[in-house]
């Protein structure tokens, strides 16, 4: 399941990004790539170790958990902290599937959705579409700032290369309580159904049906 969802942060959130990225210092994004990767891997990543970024990863971390599609399509058990990247004109990240699982002893996440969220306006840069590969099939996305992408992490993606302006993203991996992902996709079609037959019905019989199917779904398969 690939996911769109507009306006994860606000315009005051977006200015608060950018300005601290204006003069953040990046380095080599290679770095945090894994041997394979690290030979397409050609951006620049936010370091990790100052205050400043410590309040953008917060500031990004508490959109991503306000906002209700994510938190109910996704299921959430885990986080990474939020990466903030930033491709200049040449820079691209060919073909590569993330890492299953991020951080170490205490702290290991497994990745089962990756989430990219924009925060250079489209118009502000040329090229850098995130690919993705899904049946076979490529897909393009290039999202207004402020949005957000989810998407399978097992999935093969890569981003194209920026050819004018830069590109700025933040990104993270999300651990779900649902691990298989067509089972969160059952879950997140039924919780639809439901808010439609809701809609229509209000609280009847065939809305109890199906959140009752929906709840106990989601008992079962659950990973806690």
């Amino acid at each position: 399941m690939i996911l769109c969802v507009p306006n994860v942060l606000t315009a005051d959130e977006l200015g608060a990004i950018r300005n601290q990225l204006r003069d953040a210092s990046f380095t080599d994004g290679a770095r945090t790539a894994g041997w394979s990767a690290r030979e397409v891997k050609k951006n620049l990543q936010a370091n990790d170790d100052s205050p400043k970024q410590e309040r953008l990863r917060d500031m990004v971390r508490s959109a991503f958990m306000r906002n209700g599609m994510l938190q109910t399509a996704l299921l959430p058990a885990a986080s990474t902290l939020p990466l903030f990247n930033r491709y200049d004109v040449g820079m691209q990240y060919g073909q590569h599937v993330d890492a299953p699982v991020m951080g170490g002893m205490g702290n290991a996440v497994r990745t089962d959705v990756a989430i990219t969220l924009f925060v250079s306006e489209p118009t502000s840069y040329d090229g850098g579409e995130l690919m993705i590969d899904s049946g076979g099939m490529e897909y393009a996305f290039k999202l207004d700032a402020g949005a957000a992408i989810a998407y399978p992490a097992n999935s093969l993606h890569h981003v194209t290369p920026v050819t004018r302006g830069s590109r700025h993203a933040a990104i993270i991996w999300v651990q779900s309580l649902v691990r298989d992902p067509a089972r969160r996709e059952l879950l997140w079609d039924l919780e639809n159904a439901k808010r439609q037959i809701f809609g229509r019905e209000g609280k009847s019989v065939t809305f109890d049906t199906v959140s009752r199917s929906h709840a106990n779904l989601l008992r079962m398969w659950a990973d806690v």
